[in-house]
């Protein structure tokens, strides 16, 4: 099974077959296509956890793959085990909560504020907007 039969199945799963989320299964089918994560992914879906297993082409691509997987409505907690071709260090991963932002999420990682591009870019397309976060999102955060 293929991300966006994934997506498919698990909006008929946690929605029910008449209700799934069409609209946002399109949406997150088409931020999957641009991060290019054609990899040979398999993808379960138990509930409110996602169990994704295979190979991603970069460390950068798994960890965007597990955030997409994540940031679905309904989905709890996801469950990984994704090989990569180039051994890079992991990204850590932020939950953004009431009052934060890039800047701040920056200063707590980085000590310097002034680095929250680099935040920004590490999770490109699914930030289309530097000031656009909202409490519960998960966020990767590039090591220094």
């Amino acid at each position: 099974m293929g991300f966006f039969d994934f997506v498919k199945d698990a909006g008929k799963k946690l929605f029910g077959e008449d209700e799934a989320p069409h609209s946002s299964a399109e949406a997150i089918e088409k931020e999957v296509a641009d991060l290019g994560l054609d990899g040979d992914i398999k993808v379960e879906v138990e509930g409110d956890t996602v169990r994704i297993a295979g190979a991603a082409p970069s460390q950068e691509a798994r960890e965007k793959l597990i955030l997409a997987a994540g940031n679905v409505l309904g989905v709890a907690k996801v469950e990984e085990d994704i090989s990569v071709a180039s051994s890079e260090p992991e990204a850590n991963f932020h939950t953004v909560v009431k009052g934060d932002t890039l800047w701040k999420i920056s200063e707590k990682a980085y000590g310097n504020g002034a680095r929250y591009q680099a935040i920004f870019e590490a999770n490109r397309p699914m930030l289309s907007d530097p000031d656009k976060i909202y409490p519960g999102q998960v966020l990767r955060i590039p090591a220094p």
